[in-house]
């Protein structure tokens, strides 16, 4: 009998591992539960106009595949769409949190990840690029007739990162080849420089030259990636353009998706000129200052 028990608390453990691989770091529904509270959050917290087509292309990389979210329209059309880089934070690939990137699709948004688990060092972020960009610059790619020819907007290109790919995002935008590519950047909750430099995830946000979105979590014990005196830190750090705030009762784990109505209106107003969007961040007042979810606010905008 206590043969039988063991085996039974063995292959409980079996199932709920399983489980906790499988389970999706962000739920397909987070858009229907995540509170709003302001008429610029809420309309960019749902989706947008575009119906959304998905591709995947396997790689000879350490990152399995790339996985493309983009407009159905882009098909049939004749003009480029711009782009969004999705950089993981660790141990959560792409397919982990698929319901964030057709939401920034739906907005009319090339979207673009890996698998990859360790985005650190902004490699993953590269080979997107690169890849999007032969798929853009070649009618014929191999066999294969590309979709994407002369529909990528390579003028139009922002990145988006949580936790580990916070860091991602700093260094693809500053330590990468095609770093100049990056017209703007959003960091949720991106690692702490001391504890990024024990992980030897060395980044120096003050090599910033595009406008920057910083979030992260507040309250129920802080955000422990980055407290908010750390974010700071780094707000400080960064040159250019900048907003950081932080929303309240958000645990770190929940900032990949909870904030994700202003993180999509930044990316509106920064790569598709939407001038609805912007007055989130800007003017005498901005709606994220003042939203009750949200605590924390600065910004340096000239």
């Amino acid at each position: 009998m206590m043969g039988f028990a063991l085996l039974i608390l063995i292959l409980a453990g079996i199932v709920l591992l399983v489980f906790l691989e499988r389970r999706p770091a962000a739920p397909t529904d987070y858009q229907q539960k995540a509170k709003t509270s302001g008429d610029i959050e809420k309309k960019y917290m749902e989706n947008g106009p575009y119906a959304v087509s998905l591709r995947e292309e396997k790689v000879l990389q350490g990152f399995e595949k790339y996985i493309i979210y983009y407009p159905t329209a882009l098909e049939t059309s004749h003009k480029p769409y711009p782009v969004i880089v999705l950089s993981n934070g660790s141990g959560t690939p792409l397919s982990k949190y698929p319901a964030v990137a057709k939401h920034y699709a739906s907005w009319g948004f090339i979207v673009i990840g890996t698998q990859e688990q360790n985005d650190w060092n902004g490699f993953a972020a590269e080979m997107c690029v690169r890849h999007l960009k032969r798929w853009n610059d070649n009618e014929m790619v191999g066999d294969t007739k590309s979709i994407f020819y002369q529909k990528v907007d390579l003028e139009n290109v922002g990145i988006v990162g949580h936790s580990q790919g916070g860091v991602g995002v700093f260094n693809a935008m500053t330590a990468q080849p095609h770093k100049d590519v990056f017209q703007t950047g959003v960091a949720l909750s991106p690692t702490n420089k001391e504890l990024a430099d024990h992980l030897e995830w060395e980044y120096d946000a003050a090599q910033i030259h595009v406008p920057v979105l910083l979030i992260s979590g507040a309250g129920g014990g802080d955000d422990w990636v980055v407290t908010g005196d750390q974010l700071r830190e780094i707000y400080e750090d960064i040159p250019s353009d900048k907003v950081m705030v932080r929303r309240k009762d958000t645990p770190h784990s929940q900032v990949l998706y909870m904030p994700n109505g202003y993180v999509a209106a930044w990316l509106l107003w920064q790569l598709q000129g939407d001038e609805e969007a912007a007055k989130a961040f800007i003017g005498n007042a901005p709606e994220i200052e003042n939203n009750p979810l949200y605590q924390d606010f600065a910004r340096c905008i000239g």
